[in-house]
């Protein structure tokens, strides 16, 4: 029933994980992997046993902050409605469970254990959960086979199969088809993956229903706390947000910026903020003879109109757009782009380097005119240019990054009540 590969991996992967963990001290990825899951399972037993009884047991998996980042509007929609539900969040990685393990929500944040039979039938038994909710994609087979055999009701969300990913290799197809069948539903991000899960796996019970990360980024963006200070200084100027810049994205911008006739107002947010990033930074804008300011040393002395605020801080980047007329994303010459939903939200014009195809929202962003790809310091100058000097394109171009959002925002909804519908079951039964 569940295919010839996945009997295989429940086999091979206890000796691949021995032979993982006895080279773990050669590779500290490897050997971060198995420390902090040492002793997981008795540590997550002593939480569990001071809950008071639940009607209704939700666990949520993501592998990391930005698919957790998925299920938070998710969480606070059923929440809101029902807040009985006991909820349990695992996380594959460090960094998101290092970001999230203090979660108000939930009764126990955790690392997801190595993915064998036995942990996975511990887990179980010591979660109980009614409802497993996997966003996006990290399937371990073992877990996902354990959760199916206890009765356990599974939820795939946010769910997209990109061309040209593993899923089609004609090797690893069939292992896929018997991973996906194992859900009860999935919620696909666009019409075209729901197309791909029903013919290409015959999954039926694929439905379309958007990206969550759309209704959270919108909920975030009227939070705008923490640049309430920040905003007098801004106010009726022309304001440019550089966010998550590399030092590539910093060697395009600011001899550009330089240049310009007509400057906005610079917020420069570092994708890294620690001490030699920072120094190295500060460097590049003496060497350009660029008048500076970090904010964590603001004072009254900042002038907008001749020096760029350095943002040294983390943790406020989508609140700084909300200042901006204009943003600049970084990774788009490294790895990708970042986050482009944040500044798109907002309503203003986004521009991003060339590398941005492992973001379908940043392609969305671009198809749609709401942002705008560079590749060299000529096509930055005139697209800022542009928009600092004409105010029609700069809020056109504005106006189609936040209807590209808006046209996205729903998934929330659709998928809260897929979860409600067996949470009355369960109620009910």
């Amino acid at each position: 029933m569940n295919g010839f590969a996945l009997s295989l991996y429940t086999r091979l992967f206890p000796l691949l994980l021995g032979t993982a963990k006895l080279f773990s001290p050669l590779n500290p990825k490897l050997q971060t992997f198995f420390t902090v899951r040492r002793g997981l399972l008795e540590e997550l037993e002593q939480k569990i046993r001071k809950l008071p009884p639940s009607s209704f047991r939700l666990w949520v998996h993501a592998a990391s902050v930005g698919e957790f980042e998925q299920a938070r509007p998710i969480i606070a929609a059923l929440k809101e409605k029902h807040p009985d539900v006991t909820l349990f969040i695992s996380f594959l990685s460090d960094s998101g469970y290092n970001a999230r393990k203090n979660f108000s929500d939930a009764a126990a944040v955790f690392y997801l254990p190595a993915d064998t039979q036995n942990n996975a039938k511990q887990l179980l038994s010591l979660i109980r959960p009614d409802l497993l909710l996997l966003m996006r994609y990290d399937f371990w087979p073992n877990h996902l086979l354990e959760a199916k055999r206890c009765g356990i009701k599974l939820i795939l969300a946010a769910a997209v199969l990109q061309k040209g990913s593993a899923y089609f290799n004609p090797v690893l197809t069939g292992f896929y088809r018997s991973i996906f069948h194992l859900f009860d539903h999935i919620y696909t991000v666009s019409e075209q993956d729901t197309l791909a899960f029903q013919q290409t796996f015959n999954c039926q019970q694929a439905e379309t229903a958007g990206d969550p990360r759309f209704d959270q980024v919108f909920l975030r963006s009227r939070n705008q706390g923490r640049v309430a200070h920040l905003k007098p200084l801004f106010e009726n100027r022309t304001v440019l947000v550089a966010g998550s810049v590399w030092e590539k994205d910093e060697q395009l911008l600011l001899p550009v910026w330089k240049k310009l006739d007509e400057r906005p107002a610079l917020l420069l947010v570092p994708h890294e903020v620690n001490t030699e990033k920072m120094e190295r930074l500060y460097r590049e804008l003496q060497n350009l003879s660029l008048d500076f300011m970090a904010v964590s040393v603001l004072n009254d002395t900042f002038d907008p109109e001749r020096q760029i605020l350095v943002i040294d801080q983390t943790g406020y980047l989508a609140e700084l757009y909300a200042l901006a007329s204009i943003a600049y994303v970084g990774g788009g010459f490294g790895v990708n782009v970042h986050n482009t939903l944040e500044p798109a939200v907002q309503g203003i014009p986004v521009l991003f380097g060339p590398r941005y195809h492992n973001s379908p929202e940043a392609e969305g962003l671009v198809a749609a005119g709401g942002a705008t790809v560079i590749h060299d310091q000529k096509e930055l100058a005139e697209a800022l240019e542009t928009l600092t000097t004409d105010c029609a394109q700069r809020k056109k171009s504005g106006m189609k990054a936040a209807a590209f959002v808006q046209g996205f925002i729903g998934a929330t909804t659709a998928i809260a009540s897929g979860i409600e519908r067996y949470y009355g079951e369960r109620r009910n039964g």
